[in-house]
């Protein structure tokens, strides 16, 4: 209740300066009115003295004469000379009771003369008549103010305009975030330092006085500082560092000292302040400076030095551009602790999803893992749009529950965007946009070390792609290898590899993946080192890694156009490879390409099942081919045996006969001779044995 009681106060305190504003401002109106009202009469009329005007009216061609004798004053409107002049008009006093003579001067000249009837009006009106141009101006003067951020009425603009949150009021805890345990671990202990200050004391440890969340946009820093609204039971105070900025100057500064006295007043409490580059850039004069951006950035500085840690006041902050910020804004002893926020990997996806999901209903069909796997490098508010994404296509779709196909099309939106079923592409194109998806699955599918194929579609997306491949990890991966990265370059490059062979021309459908290929060629030789003309060189520099990730070179305008040869060598050797790749597989391409043609999308295990058949047909022929050209090379080896010539049949016939004479002279010799007995009977048995045995075996 002491807050509250504190909060009251202010306010009865702020009514008095309010008051005492009205008063100022009604008396500096009046005074404008009558110093604008002075100077409207001096500027339309001019002062005579009696006599001039007597010589006036005796002598000059006048036009009327108006007599006030309540205000005792004469006025004369002297006739312009010629048409293009301006009426002039002049005032006296009246002197005496000669009010007689001027009208009779005036009657005999035939001028007209007018008087003032006196008319009584009441207090009232005349009241009405000066207070309501002062009303005017303080009605329109409060309007401005609360339109321009001016949160204490007409002297609070100086006032800070922080939301308080007490308690719960946010909805959320730790349990509504996921996928950032290193973060809420952290934020966690703040947490409990300011239920339980007791337990740290006893020990020496001080709060911190600040963290600083860093990460990405998307990734739930602001869901975080939420999140430890709704835990920490403490008064939170949550603004924008833009909140600070006003077109006055010193509004800043009077903002901080009012929003640290708030929070002193108030603790323990949280002040968050979001995207607080806004207000907390370096002071660098080099490229210029914002003196009233620098006067409230020293006014922060001055304010976390001054507030002692023990009353419990803690300064979340959160930005995605820390490299702007000032040095001493970062030191010890202001914003402590850096937490960073940044993508959530497989398991923080899963996490997130399920999250998100715990209030969808699901069928058994869905497999978030599959989803966590298919979206790499997404961040929470995009796993969050995916699964409201697939909530609305079911109900567009007339189904109760969601399934795995509205999560996959989910994906698919949030990343490419919608279908566009509007668009009309005729055949030609058609068939140009199949054969360059398809020359991207077939480079990913006949390379080592890539994703496996997802999907391909050639059916035109809001975002502006005519058909795109999609590729799935099997796992998380953090690292990629030089020989990865060669392929990935040849997969990006063969779209515009198979349009120059199937078609014999080349489009403007590539213009993507050149620039990918060219972004990755790039960081691999000036990041990575990859490249043998530079070696371990770092000739490049990311500057805003959480946002656009740009670069900055770090070497001459001669290195400069080396690296350029260099990477230009590295995406025609790519390209030439991404070419053989596609010639040896003209007939898979043209299978595969027909069949998307007829379905306009087609899954992976479509895509791998035809490249398979078509590789065992290959297979199959290619055997059919190798039988046939063995046979022929047999049939070729066999040797003809030439026919015999009379010469050789006569001598034939001589040798006959002698030998048949002395045949039976030889046999009976063999009879008489006695046979030779071998040396060694055993070894020979062994032998024949072992020829024996060879010869059953054969």
């Amino acid at each position: 209740m002491e807050p509250n009681n504190n909060q009251n106060r202010n306010n009865n305190q702020g009514k008095t300066p309010n008051f005492m504003s009205m008063v100022m401002l009604a008396m500096v109106t009046l005074f404008i009115i009558s110093m604008v009202s002075r100077f409207y009469n001096n500027g339309t009329s001019t002062e005579l003295t009696y006599n001039e005007f007597m010589e006036m009216i005796r002598t000059q061609n006048i036009e009327k004469v108006e007599i006030d004798e309540s205000y005792r004053k004469i006025t004369v409107t002297v006739k312009p000379s010629d048409a293009s002049s301006i009426t002039e008009e002049y005032y006296t006093a009246i002197v005496g009771n000669q009010v007689e003579e001027v009208k009779s001067i005036l009657t005999a000249r035939g001028i007209s003369v007018k008087g003032t009837v006196i008319e009584r009006t009441s207090w009232l009106t005349e009241l009405l008549i000066y207070m309501f141009p002062v009303l005017l101006v303080w009605g329109i003067f409060m309007f401005a103010m609360r339109r321009g951020g001016g949160a204490g009425g007409i002297m609070g603009i100086g006032k800070s305009n922080a939301k308080m949150y007490m308690q719960k009021e946010t909805g959320v805890t730790f349990a509504d975030v996921a996928g950032q345990d290193e973060a809420e671990e952290s934020l966690v202990e703040i947490v409990d330092f300011l239920h339980n200050p007791a337990k740290y004391t006893e020990i020496g440890a001080k709060l911190p006085k600040g963290a600083l969340l860093v990460g990405p946009p998307g990734t739930g820093k602001t869901l975080l500082a939420k999140a430890v609204a709704g835990e920490a039971h403490v008064p939170f105070f949550s603004l924008a560092g833009s909140d600070f900025v006003e077109m006055f100057v010193g509004v800043g500064a009077s903002r901080v000292r009012d929003l640290f006295k708030q929070a002193q007043q108030n603790a323990p409490c949280i002040i968050f302040i979001d995207e607080i580059d806004a207000i907390g850039k370096s002071r660098d004069t080099r490229f210029g400076g914002n003196d009233e951006r620098e006067q409230t950035l020293n006014q922060l500085l001055s304010e976390m030095d001054g507030f002692d840690s023990g009353k419990g006041v803690f300064i979340l902050a959160a930005t995605n551009r820390p490299e702007v910020l000032d040095p001493a804004l970062l030191r010890p002893g202001r914003l402590d602790r850096r937490i960073i926020v940044d993508k959530p990997d497989l398991k923080g996806r899963i996490a997130v999803l399920k999250v998100h999901a715990k209030n969808v209903r699901m069928d058994d069909s869905v497999n978030l893992e599959e989803i966590a796997l298919a979206t790499a490098g997404a961040v929470g508010s995009d796993l969050a749009n995916m699964i409201n994404e697939a909530a609305i296509l079911a109900v567009k779709n007339r189904r109760k529950y969601v399934n795995q196909a509205d999560l996959f099309e989910s994906v698919e939106v949030v990343i490419a965007g919608k279908e566009k079923k509007d668009r009309v592409m005729n055949e030609q194109e058609r068939k140009m946009v199949s054969y360059h998806e398809v020359g991207h699955a077939m480079a990913a599918a006949l390379q080592k070390g890539t994703e496996p194929v997802q999907k391909i579609t050639i059916v035109p997306r809001t975002m502006g792609s005519l058909g795109y491949v999609m590729q799935t990890p099997e796992e998380e991966k953090f690292l990629m290898t030089k020989a990865e990265m060669e392929a990935e370059l040849v997969t990006l490059l063969a779209g515009r590899a198979s349009e120059e062979i199937f078609f014999d021309s080349i489009s403007t459908g590539a213009s993507n993946d050149i620039e990918k290929a060219t972004k990755m060629a790039r960081a691999m030789v000036t990041r990575y080192g990859m490249s043998e003309e530079f070696g371990l060189m770092g000739l490049e520099t990311v500057e805003g890694q959480y946002l656009e990730g740009r670069t900055v070179m770090n070497c001459g305008d001669a290195t400069a156009a080396r690296i350029d040869g260099v990477v230009e060598e590295m995406l025609k050797k790519a390209y030439d490879k991404a070419k053989a790749l596609l010639s040896e597989n003209k007939d898979a391409m043209h299978r595969i390409a027909d069949f998307l043609i007829k379905k306009e999308t087609i899954t992976g295990k479509e895509f791998m099942d035809i490249l398979h058949q078509v590789q065992e047909e290959r297979k199959h022929w290619e055997r059919v081919a190798m039988e046939e050209k063995a046979k022929r090379e047999a049939a070729e080896r066999v040797i003809e045996i030439p026919p015999a010539s009379e010469a050789d049949i006569a001598a034939a016939e001589d040798i006959a006969p002698a030998e048949a004479e002395n045949a039976p002279a030889e046999a009976a010799a063999a009879e008489e001779a006695p046979a030779p007995e071998p040396e060694n009977a055993e070894e020979t048995a062994d032998v024949r044995e072992s020829e024996g045995g060879e010869g059953s075996a054969l």
